[in-house]
Parts: structure tokens; C-alpha cells; sequence
């Protein structure tokens, strides 16, 4: 009787390991709680290893030796599994590469609303070299203070955002700003950004087109956060996401509030959101944590995002940990792309 019991339960712990390394395949990586667990995949692959070494040591009780081993193996592929999808998608890089004439810099950060300063933004953007940057919870009176001071510091932009009513509500996630190089052309804001009839569902994203013609359409993305009375909100922000790289000109960036593991089965042809890929992931920084601060880099859930359409291939990227202590709980994310073809 016993052992028909070790047997059930090493059954049972070896299909929890696998819906937490593969949730997807199972058709389980939007549904709560296992969406928020799994957005700490390394946390996932340290736990599996300190449950590997109990399990080991348990084994020396000669009773229960084979029923700890059994468990011991299904933890060590839970830890390896984890482990190789961190490491697959990156652990971190440390500079971009070179500008060219081509080139197209784009930085996201989520600033928290009035936690971050104008100024800090501003510097950091100009130091990175940010062509675009999305603004996350940044009213556009803060991007115009942004906007402001990258001017003054040689780099000039166009400050665009969007809103949501909020009545007596002020907090600073309702509204997403964006900043757009004059260089890559004249925008404007479509109207079903404007007036949310076509639009993240709880936190506003911004579409902007270019006037011209010529440039690629940018997406500032604030999906709502994956909590249990938002999960319907969650997973719509999301297939929402997916649709706006339906064409083949597209720049999304922002604070998508999900990992990659979130956005399986929404690629289309190989992409991660439609026909959008993750640049960090192709670039070596899709396993660095971007929230929260208060965790380790590599420790943190990577759920801000620079994604782009085949015309743009990713170069370089980089996640900031330097700015933890800024009053943000995201870190910025800075992406180099090159026009293809």
C-alpha cells in the first residue's frame, strides 16, 4: 500500500514539474495561479535545486531511499528544464553595439508615476541613445518635462500619449506616454487610442502612425497586470497586443505585464505576438528580471518588452540595473534594431 502511495505521488509531483517547466503545452500558462508563478522562472529553477538537495539527503534514510530518489530525478529535470529555458533566452548582456545610420534605439521603462524624476528619464534616454521611448504610467505633463530636457540635452522628441478617463482617479498608470525622435518622421496618435474603442482594457497603450508614410507604426504597451479579478482583462490585453502586429511594419515597447512564457500560442510565423518577436530574448536579456527592483535582476519576472515585425532585426539590447535605487520598481529596457532590406 505504501509503495502504490510513493508511486501516486511521485506521479503527481512529476506533472506538477512538467505544467511548471511547459505550462503552454498544457494549455495552462494564462490561468491563475500558475501565470504568476511562472513569471519567476529562475525562482522556479532554485527551488527545484534546494528540493533536489533535501530530497538527496532524505535518500540516506534507507526506508524511504527509493521513494526519495524517484522524487530527486523529477526534481533534478524540474531544475534542469527551468534552468535551460533561462539561460536559452539570456542571462544578460552589458553594451550595445555601435549606432549606424540605420540604426533605431528604443528604450521602455515603466517610471511608477511621480516615483521616477523628469530628469533621470531624460539623461538616461539620452545616454542610450533612444530614438522611441514608451512611458508606462507617465502623464503627458511628465513626457513633456522629459521631452523638454532631452531637447535641451541635443536630443529632441515628440511627446504623444493617451489617457484614460480617470474622474477623481489620478493615479499615473491610467496614462502612457511616448516619445518619438523627429528624425523617424511625424505622428499622430489614432483615434481609437484616443478614445479607447480600440485598446488595452483597464491601462491605456498608445498607437501611433507616422504621417509620412514611411515610418513604422509604434505601439506603447501597458497591459494590465495579471491579477485574479483581471485575468479576462489580462488575457484580452494580450490577443489585443497579438493583433497589432498584424502588419509587417511594427515597433511594440512597453510594460506588457507578461513573459514570454504568457504569449506562447499568440505568434504567428514564428513570432511571439503576432507576427512581433522579443528582441532581448534574440539579443541574450530575455531571462533578466525587469520587475521588480527589489529582486535581483536575474531573480525578477522579465515582463517588459520590446518587440518588432521581421522588417527590424534586434542587435543588441540591454536591461539597466544600475537605476534600481531611481524610485521606478521596473528596470528600463534599451533595444538596438535594423531596418531589413
Amino acid at each position: 500500500m505504501l509503495r502504490v502511495l510513493g508511486i501516486l505521488i511521485t506521479a503527481l509531483f512529476a506533472i506538477a514539474t512538467a505544467v511548471l517547466t511547459w505550462p503552454s503545452f498544457f494549455r495552462l500558462n494564462q490561468t491563475f495561479p500558475l501565470a504568476q508563478i511562472i513569471s519567476f522562472r529562475s525562482l522556479i529553477s532554485v527551488a527545484f535545486a534546494i528540493l533536489t538537495v533535501i530530497l538527496l539527503l532524505m535518500a540516506f534514510a534507507r526506508p524511504i531511499r527509493g521513494f526519495a530518489l524517484s522524487l530527486a530525478i523529477v526534481a533534478i529535470v524540474g531544475t534542469l528544464g527551468n534552468g535551460a529555458i533561462v539561460l536559452s533566452r539570456g542571462i544578460g548582456t552589458t553594451e550595445l553595439p555601435a549606432e549606424t545610420a540605420t540604426s533605431v534605439r528604443v528604450m521602455t521603462w515603466n517610471t511608477a508615476g511621480e516615483a521616477t524624476d523628469p530628469t533621470s528619464v531624460a539623461q538616461t534616454a539620452v545616454a542610450m541613445g533612444a530614438d522611441i521611448v514608451a512611458l508606462p504610467e507617465t502623464t503627458i505633463e511628465t513626457g513633456e518635462q522629459i521631452a523638454v530636457a532631452m531637447r535641451e540635452l541635443g536630443s529632441p522628441m515628440w511627446a504623444h500619449h493617451v489617457e484614460f478617463d480617470v474622474g477623481m482617479d489620478t493615479w499615473d498608470a491610467r496614462s502612457t506616454t511616448l516619445l518619438i525622435s523627429p528624425g523617424l518622421g511625424e505622428y499622430s496618435v489614432i483615434e481609437s487610442s484616443q478614445d479607447g474603442s480600440s485598446n488595452t482594457a483597464v491601462l491605456p497603450s498608445a498607437v501611433a502612425m507616422p504621417l509620412d508614410g514611411d515610418g513604422p507604426i509604434v505601439v506603447a504597451v501597458h497591459a494590465v497586470a495579471p491579477r485574479e479579478g483581471d485575468m479576462q482583462h489580462w488575457r484580452g490585453d494580450l490577443r489585443w497586443l497579438a493583433d497589432q502586429c498584424a502588419t509587417d511594419n511594427v515597433i511594440m515597447a512597453g510594460d506588457f505585464n507578461a513573459t514570454l512564457d504568457h504569449m506562447a500560442r499568440l505568434g504567428l510565423d514564428g513570432g511571439n505576438l503576432g507576427h512581433c518577436h522579443d528582441a532581448a530574448s534574440e539579443t541574450g536579456n530575455g531571462g533578466v528580471g525587469t520587475w521588480t527592483t527589489d529582486l535581483p535582476a536575474l531573480a525578477g519576472a522579465p515582463i517588459d518588452h520590446v518587440l518588432a515585425t521581421p522588417r527590424w532585426q534586434p542587435t543588441g539590447s540591454i536591461v539597466l540595473r544600475s537605476l534600481d535605487g531611481s524610485g521606478s520598481d521596473h528596470r528600463p529596457l534599451v533595444v538596438q534594431l535594423e531596418p531589413v532590406g
